[in-house]
């Protein structure tokens, strides 16, 4: 698949050294290891290598969810990709699954469950921040899947809004408490809420309100990653992981 001016590539020189852009015509990308000239971007594959003005190798890369994720705009603490995974499976999405998001922020979650709910499922995602939602349009459509959600500015504890057969309900709120009983009523009988809780106690006020409103399979969870640096004859774990990014919370809509 070759490269076309207006397309999304991810430069990767090192894991920890990668850049996501746009390619225009007539325009460089300006790096430590030297100025890169979109104009010889143009035309060529996917996973092609070109040589920066300092005389150092860049593959180019077809950019994937991951990396729209982790390179989104910002202005909140986005969900991690170690958290994103196992929300997906926790709660069962997929293809056709319906989604209620409350707080998109950055959209970083909003931008996975959209790429994997496809064509014939959808995220309804709300907001009341507008500083947060222009960022989250754009991240959106950078990663292509804004077909696939329709975003709101309203606090949906004040007022009611018109949705129905809601598979999964998804929550990032400092207070996720206070809309429990909200995402019950959309969501389906048997449907899955995940909440985002940062602090222990959010997730334990909150934990105990799900068990009130009517959910069970209540369960809190950490995940944590640690990678391994793998080199012959001195293959050993990371000085460095990613610890604690937030906690967990799943549930299951009881009548």
């Amino acid at each position: 698949m070759k490269i076309v001016e207006g397309a999304y590539v991810l430069f990767f020189y090192q894991a920890n050294k990668n850049w996501l852009t746009r390619i225009e015509k007539g325009k460089k990308l300006h790096t430590h290891i030297g100025i890169i000239d979109f104009d010889q971007i143009l035309g060529l594959e996917y996973g092609s290598s070109v040589i920066t003005a300092k005389q150092k190798k860049v593959y180019v890369m077809k950019p994937t969810i991951y990396d729209f994720v982790m390179k989104s705009d910002r202005k909140t603490q986005i969900v991690y990709p170690k958290d994103l995974g196992y929300i997906a499976i926790r709660t069962g999405l997929k293809s056709g699954s319906n989604v209620l998001e409350i707080g998109t922020g950055s959209a970083s979650l909003t931008t996975f469950f959209a790429s994997l709910v496809g064509s014939s499922g959808h995220v309804f995602t709300y907001d009341v921040n507008e500083q947060f939602m222009e960022i989250a349009r754009k991240n959106l459509k950078k990663s292509g899947v804004e077909k696939n959600v329709s975003m709101f500015k309203h606090d949906i504890t004040k007022e009611e809004v018109e949705l129905s057969d809601i598979d999964i309900a998804i929550i990032d709120l400092g207070d996720p408490w206070n809309v429990l009983h909200i995402v019950y009523k959309y969501l389906k009988n048997s449907g899955s809420v995940a909440v985002i809780c940062p602090t222990m106690n959010q997730l334990e006020k909150t934990s105990k309100h799900l068990n009130e409103v009517g959910f069970i399979d209540i369960e809190s969870t950490e995940l944590m990653i640690r990678n391994i640096e793998a080199r012959e004859g001195k293959t050993r774990p990371s000085m460095r992981m990613i610890g604690h990014t937030t906690y967990l919370l799943f549930g299951r809509k009881i009548v």
